[in-house]
């Protein structure tokens, strides 16, 4: 049962976010959420802090295992770079869910040590993988470059579409415009 337990809570932790913030989410919205007692976040993640890491480190794990899943040993650099703006704009990161509590993360990652750590995760996952697959394009410091220049413009274009409450639609274009970006520094600097 721990297993199932522990992503409810999880899942009643985006929840909260998304409806009333990080500041606004307590054990008791979340337990409620999740229509368990409270005293059970306690004994699964030591407290409230426990639990919104792990929750970061559950939408960290999606956004990882969306690429994964496309990714074979076949898989051209190029196909790869695709892969990677596919994945950071796939259904998952759109859900308004989803969107809110990223946001939510961002912004007390600023003020929380923990948060910090990870959004610095992922932030050097992204740069890295795709400065992975530009170096197989590239020399490199033109490759590490060009990871750096697209992981901001990823980002950039993610956090635009989100703010803008905007529909799939406008998802679906900010990906396009990022893969376009892509093979602009492609083009410019490499194959």
């Amino acid at each position: 049962m721990e297993p199932v337990r522990r992503q409810q809570l999880i899942d009643a932790t985006i929840e909260s976010v998304a409806q009333r913030g990080l500041q606004g989410t307590t054990i008791n919205t979340i337990s409620k959420n999740a229509g368990l007692s409270s005293g059970i976040i306690s004994h699964y993640f030591g407290g409230k802090q426990g639990l919104i890491e792990a929750t970061v480190r559950y939408l960290l794990s999606n956004l990882k295992n969306e690429l994964i899943e496309k990714v074979e040993p076949t898989t051209s650099a190029i196909e790869r770079l695709m892969f990677i703006v596919e994945a950071n704009f796939a259904l998952v990161q759109q859900r308004n869910d989803t969107t809110r509590t990223w946001l939510s993360f961002w912004a007390q990652s600023m003020h929380d040590q923990e948060l910090h750590r990870l959004q610095n995760v992922n932030s050097n996952r992204l740069q890295s993988n795709l400065a992975f697959s530009f170096k197989q394009l590239m020399p490199v410091k033109q490759a590490k470059q060009a990871a750096e220049l697209s992981a901001a413009m990823i980002d950039g274009l993610w956090l635009r579409a989100v703010l803008s409450q905007s529909d799939e639609n406008q998802f679906k274009h900010s990906e396009t415009l990022a893969k376009s970006y892509v093979h602009s520094l492609i083009k410019q600097y490499g194959a």
